[in-house]
């Protein structure tokens, strides 16, 4: 679990997701329309992938992945991130790590 912090908290808004999860693919894409400069960890490349999937299971998280943290606290998978999106609460979130071109 303590590596899952550090990763979570190394920037703004970071992503635990695995190559083959379409779900992982939608948040990601989202992110990247709301132009944030999302780190990704891919958990299936990870050689203590397993062992992070546990440490997030055991954070409450429902599923693995994809699991959000903005700032260093935990957002939830899909359905938080879009929950919060659709309410409009997402933006206020993300706004100090958006890349405006």
């Amino acid at each position: 679990m303590e590596k899952v912090m550090r990763l979570a908290s190394e920037k703004g808004v970071v992503m635990f997701s695995k190559s083959s999860c379409c779900m992982c693919y939608s948040v990601n894409i989202l992110f990247h329309e709301l132009c944030v400069n999302l780190m990704v960890h891919e958990l299936d490349h990870d050689p203590e992938g397993r062992e992070m999937e546990r440490a997030l299971m055991r954070m409450g998280c429902s599923t693995s992945v994809p699991t959000v943290f903005i700032g260093g606290k935990l957002m939830g998978s899909t359905n938080e991130v879009m929950s919060l999106h659709l309410s409009g609460t997402l933006v206020p979130l993300i706004r100090p790590y958006q890349v405006m071109s």
